[in-house]
Order: structure tokens, then sequence, then C-alpha cells
């Protein structure tokens, strides 16, 4: 496998053209004093648009980005873009961590000092990972699949040919959202190269219909709790899902958009209490989202929900609904943060995965690499101590 280094480096004329466009932003109407209940508030998203023309600074946000090891290797065909830091210790463990949408890399850079040399951050310098933390496939610097069937059974067939080429033929696995769900296809599809996964949102079906008189009080207060979500949360899935091209015409378009549409998901996923500068920065909101503006990838990110929901063998989903039941074999930590949009109880993932670590959290949500880094680092170092 070729590997070359790479280096982010957006256009001045990429740039200019996002500011022209943040600048004639064509502004909807909105209820008078309607919050964000029909959606991301107008104030909020104005003063967003304002911050990234007067304030953000690309560049420096592109310099402390470039202070990480980027790569680019084409696997299978496939363009994949990187991060591989590895580890100061005795014997790091290759860990592969797979990010989510609407969520990039950049997410992670928080983790990556503590887990690559835990002994700079306080730790025990046994706990070293080697970290390996690719963009999916049509997200960030990765290439955009321009054929159908990048489902997360490609995704994770991709990344178990990357670490190969990189030498790793035992590795352990992280993820939530996306990144669980692909972690969670490494370990069905490689049990015998994947030592172990941790996944910080589970991916677990309720019982069967059948079982529905056995269930507690409790678990039927869970599920209805589930519906509501899916009721009145998983538009933006149902739209990804089944038609993403005409979403995309929108988001590609106009970067205010793209921010409406990626910053209400950073405040209702998570542990904010409807503040969402509580747990992320303009500065930090916004570097995610010019990411997907200057890659234009938000149409191939979102065709990852088109292409596994499309694929019959993959029945199981984020809000619960699926009785489709597969089973992981090897070790599973679930690190179980409060405000996750969802989380199963314990005796349901066991029907699922091989749990010998479950972790119940005091605050965050689902960008837990973002709200919770040292709890994260620290619930994955315990995890991976045992399996090394």
């Amino acid at each position: 496998m070729k590997i070359e280094p790479f280096h982010i480096r957006v256009s001045d004329e990429v740039l200019a053209d996002l500011r022209d466009r943040l600048w004639r932003t064509r502004w909807p109407d909105q209820i008078v004093d309607s919050g964000w209940r029909y959606g991301t508030n107008q104030e909020y998203l104005r003063e967003l648009v304002t911050y990234w023309l007067e304030d953000f600074d690309w560049r420096a946000q592109e310099s402390a980005l470039n202070r990480l090891p980027h790569f680019r290797a084409e696997v299978d065909g496939y363009g994949l873009h990187f991060i591989h830091q590895r580890g100061h210790g005795p014997a790091p463990l290759p860990l592969l961590i797979s990010h989510g949408w609407p969520d990039s890399f950049a997410g992670f850079t928080d983790i990556i000092g503590p887990l690559t040399d835990p002994a700079a951050y306080g730790g025990d310098p046994a706990d070293a990972f080697d970290v390996v933390i690719p963009s999916l496939p049509g997200y960030g610097f990765s290439d955009r699949p321009h054929a159908p069937g990048m489902d997360v059974m490609r995704v994770a067939a991709l990344f178990a040919g990357l670490m190969e080429g990189l030498g790793y033929t035992t590795y352990g696995a992280q993820g939530g959202d996306w990144g669980a769900a692909v972690s969670t296809a490494l370990a069905t599809a490689f049990p015998d190269r994947v030592c172990g996964i941790h996944l910080n949102m589970l991916i677990a079906a309720r019982p069967p219909a059948g079982d529905a008189a056995q269930l507690t009080a409790a678990e039927h207060q869970l599920i209805e709790r589930f519906e509501q979500f899916r009721k009145d949360e998983t538009g933006y899935m149902q739209i990804q899902g089944t038609k993403p091209q005409t979403l995309a015409y929108g988001l590609n378009d106009s970067p205010a958009g793209l921010a409406a549409w990626i910053v209400e998901k950073f405040r209702r996923w998570s542990d904010c209490a409807g503040d969402v500068e509580r747990r992320f920065s303009k500065d930090r909101l916004l570097t995610n989202i010019t990411l997907y503006w200057v890659t234009e990838t938000i149409n191939s990110s979102m065709r990852l929900y088109y292409e596994t929901m499309h694929n019959p063998a993959l029945g199981a989903d984020r809000s619960g609904g699926s009785s489709t039941v597969f089973k992981v074999t090897v070790p599973t930590a679930a690190a179980i943060f409060p405000a996750e949009i969802y989380s199963p109880p314990r005796h349901w993932a066991e029907r699922t995965y091989n749990i010998t670590r479950w972790t119940e959290m005091p605050a965050g949500g689902h960008f837990a690499a973002m709200e919770e880094p040292a709890l994260l680092v620290d619930d994955i170092r315990a995890f991976f101590r045992g399996l090394r």
C-alpha cells in the first residue's frame, strides 16, 4: 500500500467564495419567539454566520490540524485520508478510531495526545496506543464514492485493508455514531484481527415484539422515549436515507444552510442543556462545518445513510426500531453518556455484544471525544488494558 504524507491547504479562491456566499445569505422568515422548536434558531445562526465572516480564522485552525501526522493511501481503489500518530510506550496497541456524522476527524484532536503519549498527561506509558483515525469514505479528505454500495460493511472492509497496509495484524476499534457501526462491522467481519471494540453509542435492538409482556415498566418507558425520538428527531435520517441528493443541492450551495443543518445536531445531541456553546466553541463548530464545506462532502457523507439503510443485511438502526440481531463475539466495552441519543439497557446490548465492560458516565453526550475527552480516554485505557 502506497502511503503519502498529506497537508491540508484550502485554496484562497475557495475561502473567498465561502465569504461571498455568507455575505449573500438569503434568510428565511421565522415564527416569533419560537426558539429552536421549528429547527435551527435564526438569531443564533445569524450570530454564528457573522462570526464565520468576521472572526473565524480558518488558516489558524488549518495550521493546528496540520500539526498532526496526516496521510493518504489508496485501499482497494479508494483514496483514504487518515491521521496516524504512533504511541510512546513499551508496546503501543494499535487503535482504529472511526468518526460519525456530522462529525469528522477534527472532533478527536483532544484525545490523540493522551492516548498516544499517556505519560505526558499523567498516565501510565504501558497504556499507549498507536492511533489511526481515518476520514470515512465521502467525508473530509477521503475520496467521494462515485458508485453505489458504500455502506458500513464496505467501509469496515476498507478500514481493515488500511490497518493491514499499515502493518497491523491485531488492533482495537473505537467509535460512536457511524463509528460504532463501523467498529461493530469490523468485529463481526474480522474477529481474528480485532481484539476488542469500545463504543460510546451502542447499536442494540429491542426485544422481539412477542416478548413485550416480559418487559419491565422501565423498559416500556424506554421504548416510548425511543418512539418519541423517532417521531420528533429522525427527519434528517429519513431524508438522508432516502433522498440525499435532493437535500444536497441546498446544503452544497449555501454555507449558512449547511451550518444550520449541522449545528442543530450538535445542540440537540450533546449534553449542553440547550446552549450549544456550553460544549463547543464557535471555532470548534465552524472548523467542523468548514471541513464539510471546503471538501464539498455533505452529499457524499449523507449517502452513507442511504447505502446502509438500503442494504437488507443491515437491519439494526440508531433509533431502536429493528428486531435484527447480529452477534459480536469479541470483547466489547460500552461507555454510556447520559445525553446520548440512544442508550439501550445492558441486557438488550448483551443479546448483540460480548459486553465485558459497561460504564455509565456522569456527563456528556453524543460527541464524547469533544464533550468529555478525559472520561472517554480513561475508559478506553481501562478496557484495552486487559486485551494487550
